[in-house]
């Protein structure tokens, strides 16, 4: 059934109003959004999460791509068809930030979190059929981004996620020849590493 009112968020039996609806496009509200994060951060991950003020204009830019508000993601310089790499410290809550925007768009389309260890493990398992399931039109977002071990199966080394993040590229270049951006590929990952350590791995 279709979401009539998806400005409205029920959690827990309360309404949580993010904006209005005007002319079938939804005008959202920073600091509405801010007090349904935190209420489902509490629903998820337990009565001590918080969102705190330093953390305002990194979760105002992630909002912007979320909800998909073209005009602010054009001031921000951020490409809307593009996925997330959100970089950080051990701890510092990127896992939990890219759990919680998931629900922001309940009439949208999820991404699926997979800690790279998982795929990695998966790969020691069933081989390169790992890397052809993950180069599906899934959207993914790969957790923890370069801390996996290298993949091992029947004696042959493997660096599984960046093989899997190589098949996606591919396939999204292959769909953006079709110009129709709702096709390509969503990619998300978190990681703990800079730049530099992620182009060595």
């Amino acid at each position: 059934m279709k979401n009539l009112k998806p400005n409205i968020i029920t959690e827990g039996g309360i309404d949580y109003q993010l904006g209005e609806i005007d002319k079938n496009c939804i005008h959202y509200d920073f600091q509405k959004i801010l007090i349904y994060l935190e209420a489902k951060g509490k629903l998820l991950f337990g009565q001590a999460f918080k969102i705190h003020d330093e953390d305002h204009a990194i979760l105002f830019k992630l909002c912007i791509y979320t909800i998909q508000d073209l005009d602010y993601c054009v001031k921000l310089d951020i490409d809307p068809n593009k996925g997330v790499l959100l970089t950080g410290p051990v701890g510092c809550g990127k896992t939990s930030l890219m759990k919680l925007l998931r629900h922001l768009t309940p009439h949208r389309r999820f991404y699926k979190i997979i800690p790279c260890c998982n795929a990695v493990f998966s790969f020691n398992h069933l081989g390169f059929k790992t890397i052809e399931d993950y180069g599906n039109d899934d959207f993914y977002c790969f957790d923890d981004l370069g801390v996996e071990p290298t993949g091992r199966h029947y004696g042959k080394d493997c660096n599984v996620m960046g093989e899997i993040l190589l098949s996606r590229y591919d396939l999204s270049l292959q769909k953006k020849e079709a110009n129709n951006p709702k096709l390509y590929y969503k990619t998300h990952a978190t990681t703990n590493l800079n730049a530099l350590e992620i182009e060595e791995r």
